[in-house]
């Protein structure tokens, strides 16, 4: 259908490109040099566009992964989410997940080339999603591809006298191809590990994770960090191929993501760390103070 028409953006010094659909939530659908996908493309984009669930790299918006129950405090009030309304979804555990924009279509192109698309979404414009989230502001995404490397910008822009909390992320799944997931080597930064619950909610505890390089095998990840560098960079590597991740800054905090059930690895960059938004650690964009934060994919 027309509104789900891809934006492919080409690197103008080589054969990577990269392809949006700003009609299903600006999500980046491949990342790809000659062919060779790079980007998990596990149900694809049907699946997420009337179920939402995941692929390539889609955004976490206004929250990253999972909060620890169905209502959050703000400045002595609370708001209370409701799952199945508003873009509210929920895990097996009935707990929100991922935010609200899963395959929003209210993003709106406001430049394009051959190499760069950018998007912006009017929060304070939309009641639907201020019902979810109260904070009028303007969401601005851009994507650049150049020197193999694609680069994206959010924008937080509040529109109003409120401050905007900022516990967003993306959730970009990566594959080596042609090369066994066993096979597989992940190198992550020096950060600090928060343990999680069954249900995937910190716990409040916390241990040093060293770094290092270490080979997948059957490891099966779903780890948060924080205290994650500004230019911090994670490495997934096999055979010849390689993707690098780089959280250039506004991305403290991070999840790595390896199931047992699919061939790839998600090293999602977080503003804040899973739960945020009920717990209060976070940043926030203040009026007259757009807040920006950047990654980049290397391949």
């Amino acid at each position: 259908m027309a509104e789900y028409q891809p934006v492919t953006l080409c690197d103008p010094s080589s054969s990577v490109t990269a392809s949006y659909v700003p009609g299903a939530g600006m999500i980046c659908t491949s990342l790809a040099d000659g062919g060779v996908e790079f980007l998990g493309q596990r149900r694809g984009l049907e699946a997420y566009i009337t179920s939402g669930k995941t692929m390539g790299i889609p955004i976490l918006y206004p929250w990253a992964n999972r909060l620890s129950a169905n209502k959050y405090p703000i400045d002595g009030a609370v708001v209370t989410l409701t799952p199945g309304v508003a873009g509210v979804r929920t895990d097996e555990h009935g707990v929100p997940i991922h935010g609200v924009l899963s395959a929003n279509p209210g993003w709106r192109v406001i430049e394009q080339s051959g190499n760069k698309l950018v998007a912006t979404m009017d929060w304070g414009g939309t009641p639907r999603l201020l019902a979810t989230f109260p904070f009028p502001h303007l969401l601005t995404m851009s994507a650049t591809l150049a020197d193999r490397t694609l680069t994206v910008e959010t924008t937080v822009t509040p529109s109003a006298a409120a401050s905007v909390p900022l516990c967003y992320g993306y959730h970009p799944y990566l594959q080596i191809p042609d090369v066994p997931r066993a096979q597989w080597q992940l190198r992550t930064p020096a950060m600090r590990h928060l343990p999680v619950d069954s249900w995937g909610i910190p716990t409040g505890a916390t241990q040093q994770w060293d770094g290092g390089t270490e080979t997948l095998g059957d490891t099966q990840l779903d780890h948060g960090f924080d205290q994650v560098d500004e230019g911090a960079v994670f490495v997934l590597s096999g055979g010849d191929r390689h993707v690098e991740v780089t959280f250039g800054q506004g991305y403290p905090a991070a999840q790595l993501f390896a199931p047992p059930s699919d061939d790839l690895v998600a090293v999602e960059p977080m503003a804040a760390p899973t739960d945020a938004l009920r717990r209060g650690n976070y940043r926030m964009a203040a009026p007259g103070r757009p807040e920006t934060s950047r990654f980049s994919i290397r391949v």
